[in-house]
Parts: structure tokens; C-alpha cells; sequence
């Protein structure tokens, strides 16, 4: 699945061109996740071209359709999109959702913002599927990943080393557990929801090969610095993380992505999606803090169009939006 050309694109296009988006969240393992979990998946595909994956979930505050990382269509042919939506828009007032949430894998142009109003989508109070991220290309020597490191980047890479720090890596049931124990304990000292269990035993299910959790430790055995990486085509993301009190004081991560970006590079992976930074200019975003520490591995800034949200029903999308547009100011997001 590629990015589809727009001659209006400036200098961001051409740096993302290289990079052909896989879509993990419109993938066959993603919707076994979702399965797995309870939520009703159905996966339409359209008589002009193109598929999605619809994802219906129900919340307290009613029953809606996520799409995620889609629909995937040719995005500049307007019947194909025109139509696509309507299909998708029919099997939601089937499924009595309240809207539909969509975020395409298109850049963030004025371009693409029209289109997306053309198929009369407003701008969801909510964020979907990484609409900001930092992504690496692997396709460079490992001389060049490090040389387009922020300095301070490449000291905590060059200090872990001296301080004789390692990293390790497995999918086994237990790690898995020991990582949702550390991950819990993260959330709570940083103020976000982890995902239970389930969800974590889900997606090794799903994904099996193609998802690891990598270990920073000291050099005693006492880890630092955790991370969960999974693969869907020709890319990887940072989907995960987790830390103990330790990762405070030593470069754990710096160790541990070191190390994934080395061993995706070995398996052919071409590139590496950090998934998920503050929008440029918030410096009081949620995600400011990690966004520095992202960023310092050297590769490129991509914006997304933000969430979309299709109404189906004003009525129950109403309670919706007042409650997520509260959510989102308390939440610095």
C-alpha cells in the first residue's frame, strides 16, 4: 500500500515517498486483536476498489465504527471514494452506530483535508492511530542512523554501553506478563491507561513472530527499560513501552532502541515507525516529553490528517463529542 502521489505535496512528500505505509491497524492480524477482544470486526470490500477493516465498538456512551489507518482506496479518484463511503456508511446505520471515526493514511495537506470534508466528515474531538509520528529509515548504514542522532542521543547510546547495559528480547507468555506488571506500574507514575492483559495476549496471538518485547537490563540483571515492537510488512512500530525507576537515571532506552533498530535493519525491515509524538508547536502536549526523546533518534517528522468523524445519528454522537472535547483539554492532548 503506498502513499498516492499529490502534485500539490511540498518538500514533506518527497522525503515520505520512500516510504510505503502497511497499514498494521487494516491488517489481518490487527483484526484478530480486535476479535480476540470483543469488539465486531468486519472487513468491506468496496465494488469501486480498495477495503477496510471496520472496527464496531461500544462505549458506555453508545455504539460507534473505528477505522483506522483507513479506509484504503485511491484517495484521488472521487467516484471510488465517493462510493466507498457510502457502503461504509450504510453498514454503520445497519450496526446502529452512533458515527463513524476514520483516519486515513494520507499527510496532512490542505489537499487531503478537502477531501476528507468533501465526503462530509468533520474533525473528531478524539486523536486516532498515531496522526503524529517520527519515522526511520533503515535503509541507511548503521554509521548514517547514528550520525543523524541528536548528539545528546548518540552519548546516552555510546553511555549504555559503558555502563555495560543489555538487551534482551522474546514473545513468551511470562514476559508478556512481566511487562503488563512493569507497565501498570509506568502508567500510574505517568498518568496513562496501559492496555489489560487480554489485549496484550491478543496481540502476541495475532501477531506471533511478528511482535517482541525488547529488555533493557544492567549489567546485575535488573531491568530498566521495556518495549513492545511489532511488524506488519516493510515496517515496525514502537507500539509499547514500559520502564522501572531505574530507567530515571540510566539510558535504558536509549539502550534498548539502539538494539531494535539494528536487529529490524538485519531482518530487512525498512523502516521503523516511532509511533506517536505531540503535534508541532504544543510544547505542553501530554506527549511532549517522549516526543524529545523520539525525535533524538534522527528520523522524519509525518503528520497525518487528523480523526474524522462521519455522523450517522446527532442525537447519540452529541454526548460523544462534549465528553471527548472535555476529556481531551484535561488531558493536554
Amino acid at each position: 500500500m503506498k502513499y498516492l502521489p499529490d502534485p500539490q505535496m511540498t518538500e514533506q512528500y518527497d522525503k515520505l515517498k520512500k516510504y510505503e505505509s502497511p497499514n498494521f491497524p487494516q491488517s489481518d492480524a490487527w483484526a484478530k486483536v480486535n476479535s480476540a477482544i470483543g469488539h465486531k470486526v468486519i472487513k468491506k470490500e468496496f465494488k469501486n476498489g480498495g477495503f477496510a477493516y471496520l472496527y464496531i465498538k461500544d462505549a458506555k456512551r453508545g455504539r460507534f465504527m473505528e477505522i483506522p489507518c483507513g479506509p484504503v482506496l485511491n484517495w484521488e479518484d472521487e467516484s471510488e471514494v465517493r462510493a466507498a463511503i457510502s457502503e461504509i456508511k450504510s453498514v454503520a446505520k445497519a450496526e446502529h452506530c452512533g458515527f463513524i471515526r476514520l483516519r486515513p493514511q494520507l499527510l496532512d495537506t490542505k489537499k487531503n483535508l478537502n477531501i476528507m470534508k468533501s465526503t462530509g466528515a468533520r474533525l473528531a474531538p478524539w486523536y486516532l492511530a498515531a496522526e503524529h509520528t517520527v519515522i526511520i529509515d533503515l535503509s541507511q548504514s548503521e554509521e548514517q542512523l547514528l550520525s543523524n542522532m541528536r548528539r545528546q542521543t548518540r552519548y546516552e547510546v555510546r553511555r549504555a554501553d559503558k555502563l555495560g547495559i543489555k538487551v534482551e528480547k522474546g514473545n513468551s507468555k511470562e514476559l508478556f506478563k512481566e511487562f503488563h506488571r512493569v507497565q501498570v506500574e509506568t502508567a500510574k507514575r505517568q498518568g496513562f491507561i496501559p492496555p489489560d492483559l487480554k489485549t496484550l495476549m491478543a496481540e502476541r496471538e495475532a501477531f506471533s513472530n511478528n511482535i517482541n518485547i525488547y529488555v533493557a537490563k544492567t549489567k546485575d540483571g535488573e531491568p530498566i527499560a521495556y518495549g513492545l515492537i511489532l511488524i506488519e510488512g516493510d515496517e515496525a512500530e514502537y507500539y509499547e513501552a514500559a520502564s522501572t525507576d531505574l530507567n530515571r537515571k540510566l539510558p535504558g532506552a536509549y539502550a534498548m532502541q539502539w538494539r531494535v533498530i539494528r536487529d529490524l535493519k538485519k531482518q530487512g525491515i525498512s523502516r521503523y515507525n516511532l509511533w506517536g509524538i505531540a503535534p508541532p508547536g504544543q510544547p505542553n502536549h501530554k506527549f511532549a516529553g517522549v516526543t524529545t526523546f523520539k525525535k533524538g533518534f534522527g528520523g522524519d517528522v509525518v503528520s497525518y490528517i487528523p480523526a474524522h468523524d462521519i455522523i450517522i445519528s446527532r442525537v447519540k454522537y452529541a454526548p460523544d463529542y462534549v465528553i471527548e472535547t472535555i476529556r481531551k483539554k484535561r488531558r493536554h492532548l
